[in-house]
């Protein structure tokens, strides 16, 4: 009866994740304080919001154009609208896809619109996804705390086990 214990105790783990496997990202823009490259998580007020879809992944989008930076904080799920997300979706950071023919046989003479989405020179998407609110990291990386949980998980898996 005791060897069950350690199996049920695990199943119900596995369960409690699957349900809760919700990535908690910052959602924010730089023009609200604190959300900007010096990142402050006081400045914005919150701790970030839940993704709203279970696979979601924490997004950084840089768009540069001379000295103006602009950065958006958010889920990858709310950028959906974009055609600039690059195809690799890693851990990491990279530079924006190239749509040829986005707005191609558009005649809009309204610059500010920008349908093509050409006023930014520089594009660069950073996605993360192994720690909650991972983008809030000026170099995204995975925690020390989710590092020592890795190791440790499964030594202390394997000595429950053995012990029963």
């Amino acid at each position: 009866m005791h060897a069950h214990v350690p199996l049920t105790v695990l199943l119900l783990a596995a369960l409690l994740i699957r349900d809760g496997a919700a990535i908690w990202c910052y959602r924010c823009t730089s023009a609200t304080p604190g959300c900007a490259d010096n990142f402050n998580w006081r400045g914005i007020g919150f701790l970030g919001e839940q993704c709203p879809e279970s696979n979601d992944i924490c997004v950084k989008v840089t768009e540069r154009r001379g000295a103006k930076e602009t950065i958006t904080r958010d889920c990858l799920s709310a950028l959906s609208f974009r055609t600039d997300i690059p195809a690799d979706k890693y851990e990491g950071c990279r530079p924006a896809a190239k749509d040829l023919r986005l707005a191609h046989y558009v005649n809009h003479t309204i610059k500010e619109h920008d349908v093509k989405r050409d006023y930014f020179t520089d594009t660069t998407f950073c996605f993360c996804f192994l720690d909650h609110r991972c983008n809030g990291a000026s170099g995204l990386h995975m925690s020390a705390l989710a590092g020592a949980a890795a190791l440790l998980l499964p030594l202390l898996l394997l000595g429950t086990l053995q012990s029963h």
